[in-house]
This record gives structure tokens, sequence and C-alpha cells, in this order.
């Protein structure tokens, strides 16, 4: 057997297997770079319109194959894909090339990509920044049918592999997954919010993503084993370690299926204190796994997506028939959805970007809505059409005042209003909340909890926010601390503000699903927890082994720590103690 060969990547998707690589080789085409004669730039130009053409009715083939139950998200992103096959800048800019320069389309439509893929790389916010990969998916599609090669190869994977690429394009990720026959994916580029990471996370593959140059080392039928919590690829391990990831494995097996057995028990404490738990989601495809792990309703949909990789902003209905989607299928659950989330960095592709000094300070969220009101108008209109689909709640991001709740709860029933005159059947009156993720907004918590109807805190903003660090920033990352006590005592500040004010409060951010922390904050008062699927069982047993006495305990000795690392340890021992195996 070779050495032991071990990468160190982002854990995308929890979970851990073993199996033999596949290697898909996606090794970009060469693009030929040709000069034209003037005379024959026309010809090429319809060349190039003939390869739209062809594409097209590629991915349309593709998007008939997965529109129908789970797939359908994936089939949007195929129709997103072909709205940008059909975007005007991206087809005038290439035919301008093609005719002025007097090249050749591959070369065009490759320079074009490139220009695209420099303004994306600018973004802040990694889910937009991650849609670059996309440009590079359709420019590669374009440039194989220009030049003749096969596309949308079938791949026979065989049953348990491991799929190792250099990247895995959204139509690829999801016809390997419908196979179910994939063990776990393994790829140089991608990170949390990459399609990949997804699709794997919708259907519980392990994942992991953003190796560097994994592609390159791993052979097909080389042994991998991949954990995607640990973000950890061991390729040929010895037998030693296979026997670690094997036990890990069938511990993981064993979970999964306690997990499946109690999905209906509830998440209440041994003193009867009832804690709901509920998912995060991006794609309706991760209502089944949120559902079969015991989610109680949908705690946070990001509705962003909507926007992705499109020429213009979705329509009405676009928004309606998504939500409507997410609540016939979650039933009588309540779902929380988050008004859009745009701006700074994030905005709808036929805006002009204009990149901001600071975009996570910057027009983003509600201000962004509150500035483009046809924009939020047709989200509101479409939110109250599918109230009468399910149990719907309204939240509104990065509230920071009085002011901005008002203005947009003032939004919100002007489109009740004119929906009733118009006589369009509405469901009840739909509870509104605001995630609670500045600073300002936690400190006057009180004030907000007389205007608001549930709280969710937001904590990744929240510690970014809170202090003053930039996750993105590798120089300052090992700041990001959320059992800094800062953040403690600004969370247990936004507690009691909704306790004294009789409102439910509930965390969504990265800490909700961290078991680590559950008894800290089961300790802080929080009603509901919100986070991904693979996370909830193990949050569950937790909550459902201990009384509220224990948690409330052990968060009054970890507060009289001052630091935020004497806190981490303190909560690890304790957590070590009582859960070695869960935590």
């Amino acid at each position: 057997m070779s050495a032991t060969v071990s990468f160190q990547g982002i854990g995308a998707s929890p979970g851990v297997a073993v199996g033999h690589a596949f290697v898909i080789d996606a090794r970009k085409v060469r693009t030929p770079k040709v000069k034209l004669k003037p005379t024959d730039a026309e010809a090429e130009v319809m060349r190039f319109r003939t390869a739209i053409s062809l594409s097209d009715k590629q991915l349309e083939d593709l998007k008939t194959k997965l529109s129908t139950g789970a797939e359908n998200e994936h089939a949007l992103i195929l129709e997103a894909h072909r709205m940008m096959l059909h975007d005007p800048m991206f087809l005038v800019e290439v035919t301008r090339l093609i005719k002025e320069e007097t090249i050749n389309a591959e070369w065009a439509v490759r320079r074009v990509c490139r220009r695209l893929r420099h303004q994306f790389d600018n973004l802040e916010d990694e889910y937009f920044r991650e849609r670059k990969s996309d440009i590079e998916f359709v420019a590669d599609r374009l440039v194989r049918n220009l030049m003749g090669e096969v596309v949308d190869q079938e791949l026979e994977v065989p049953v348990g592999a491991v799929v190792v690429a250099h990247d895995i394009s959204p139509a690829d990720a999801a016809m390997l997954v419908k196979t179910g026959k994939v063990g776990a994916f393994v790829t140089d580029l991608g990170g949390h919010t990459s399609h990949t990471a997804i699709v794997a996370r919708a259907r519980d593959v392990p994942a992991v993503l953003g190796l560097g140059n994994a592609a390159e080392a791993i052979r097909s039928g080389d042994v991998v084993a991949v954990d995607g919590r640990r973000g950890l690829v061991l390729v040929n391990p010895t037998e030693a370690q296979l026997a670690l990831f094997r036990e890990t494995m069938r511990r993981q097996l064993a979970t999964e299926a306690l997990a499946l057995k109690t999905a209906e028990l509830p998440s209440v404490t041994i003193d009867g204190v009832r804690v709901r738990l509920n998912g995060n989601i991006e794609f309706a495809d991760e209502i089944p796994s949120l559902l079969a792990h015991g989610a109680e309703g949908i705690g946070l949909y990001r509705t962003e997506f909507l926007f992705l990789d499109r020429p213009a902003p979705p329509t009405e209905e676009e928004h309606y028939q998504a939500y409507k989607a997410v609540l016939e299928a979650m039933g009588e659950r309540p779902v929380t959805i988050r008004t859009l989330d745009l701006g700074g960095d994030k905005v709808p592709s036929n805006k002009k970007w204009e990149k901001e000094t600071n975009p996570a300070l910057g027009l983003r969220a509600i201000r962004y809505c509150l500035q483009h009101r046809d924009l939020f108008r047709a989200q509101l209109r479409a939110l109250l059409r599918a109230s009468v689909h399910g149990n719907l709640k309204v939240m509104f991001p990065m509230v920071s005042g009085i002011s901005e709740l008002r203005e947009a709860r003032s939004e919100l029933e002007a489109c009740r209003s004119e929906l009733s005159r118009q006589g369009v059947p509405l469901g009840r009156r739909v509870p509104v909340g605001i995630m609670v993720e500045t600073p300002s907004a936690a400190w006057i918590a009180d004030r907000l909890a007389q205007e608001a109807e549930f709280f969710s805190i937001g904590t990744n903003d929240l510690i970014q926010y809170s202090l003053a660090i930039d996750r993105q920033n590798r120089d300052v990352a090992y700041l990001y601390r959320p059992m800094h006590l800062s953040i403690l005592r600004m969370v247990q500040h936004i507690t009691d503000a909704a306790k004294k004010a009789g409102i439910p409060v509930s965390m969504c951010g990265e800490m909700a699903g961290d078991s680590s922390l559950t008894l800290v904050l089961l300790a802080l008062g929080l009603d509901e927890f919100s986070m991904t699927s693979g996370q909830i069982p193990v949050v569950k047993r937790i909550i459902r082994s201990v009384s509220m006495t224990e948690a409330k305990e052990l968060l009054t000795k970890a507060m009289q720590f001052s630091t935020a690392e004497e806190i981490e340890r303190f909560v690890k021992n304790e957590m070590d103690k009582r859960f070695a195996n869960e935590a």
C-alpha cells in the first residue's frame, strides 16, 4: 500500500466515510486562441449562438430529469445557468470581442468569464463569492460545445465510492446524489455555501471541500477516509487509522439509528423544561433530512438563493411558489422565513455593482430592502399569499433600531391591505420577528420586544460586530470567540428582555448547533435552537439527559472566569465529563 497522505480542508457536510476513490477528471479543456479574418467574424458569431442554443437544450434536458420531488431545487439552479447563458450583457460582450478583436468564440467566452470571476472575487460574503463557480461551469459547457466535446457524460459510480474532483458542477452533484451510491465528496475548491456542500448536507453525504490539490494527489482506487465534521481526508490510511474511522462510523450509524427512532420524542430536560429544535435551510430539498432527524420546524429559511445567477430579480410568483413548496412540505410545523439579506456585497445581478468600503456595515439586509421597495414588496406580497399553505413566521434581518422594525412592518401591512382589496386569499395574521445580530438591537432588546413577536439571535454576525472582527480576515479570525464573556452577557440580556415581554427567543447561528455549548445556551434561557439536520440528534440527546438546574450551575461557574480561553476550557472539561461520546 502507498504511504498515507493527509489533507485538511473545510468540513462542509458532517459524517464519516471510507471507500475507494472515484476521481472525476475535470481538467479544463484547453481553450484555443485564434485570430480571425474580419470577413469570418459574422460566421463565428453564428457558431457562438449555435453553442448557446445547444447548451440551453442540454440544461433543459437535465432540468427535466431533476424536476421531480426533492431534486426540484437543483433544477432551479440549472434554470439559473440557462438564464446566465441568455444574459444580454454576456451575449453582447462576447459578440463584441469576436467582431471588434476578430478572435474565436472560445477565446472570447473565456475572457468575458475571467472578467466576471474577478468581480465575484472581490465579494466578502462567502455565499455569493462561491457563485463565481457557476460562471465557470457555464463557460466550460459553452467552450466544450464549441469544440465538439462530450458534455454531461453519465458517470457510473461504484456504491460507496468517495467522489474526488477539482470541483463538481451543480448538474453533476445533483445527478451523483440521485443515484444514492456516493459515499462522500472530496474537492479542491468550494466551501460551506457551494452547491456541492448544499447537495451533500441535503442528502447526509459527508463532504470535505477546499482541499487545494487533493484531486491531483488521489488516484482512482485509492482507499480514502473522510471525516466531514473535522474536514480531514486520509488517503491510503494505515490499518490503525482505518480502525478508528470505522469505529467512528459505527458510532455515528448507531447514533443515527437512535435518532431516527427518537425523532418524534420531545426535546425536554429531565426536570421538564421544553426546548424546540428547528432546522436551518437554504433549499427545499433539505426538508426530508430535517424531518428524519427530528426537526420540529424551520427556524431559518434563507431566501437569497432566489436571486443567484440570474439577470433579473425573481417575480412575485416565483417567490410565492418557492415559499408555498416549503410551507406545504412542513405541514403544521412552524416555518420562519427570513426576508432578503441582500446588499453590500450581495446584490441582484441586474443591479449595478459598486464595491462598498465595508460591505458588512453597509447598505444590506433590511436597510437594502427599505431602499429598494419594489424588491421588498414583491417578497412580502408573496409571503402573505403563501401564508395560506402553512404555519408561516416572517423575520427581518439586521434590524438595528425601532424605526427600521416599524417601517418594515408598515410595508408588510400595506401589502396585506392591498392583497385584501384585490380579494387574494390570505392566511391568519403572520407573526413578525427580528434577527438580533447587531449590538444596538441587543442593548435595546427590551424596547424591540414590545413590537416584535419573537427574537432569533444571529450569532455569526452578532459576534463579528460585537468583537470588531472580520470573520473572513485570517489575521484576526482567531479572535472570533463565541464564549467571550461579552457575548454570553449579551445573549443573557436578550433572552431576559424576551422573557420579560413574554415573547419566544431562538438562536439560529453556528453556536446553536455546537453540542459542546448546548448546556450553556440552555441555561441562558433560549426557547428554540435552529441548526442543520445532522446536529439535531446529539443536541436533543444532551437536552434530554440533563436538568435545567445542572445547566444553570455550569453557566454560573463559567461566567466567573474572565477570558474566552478560560471559559472554553472549563465548559469543554465539564462537557467531556458528562458527554464524552456526544459533544
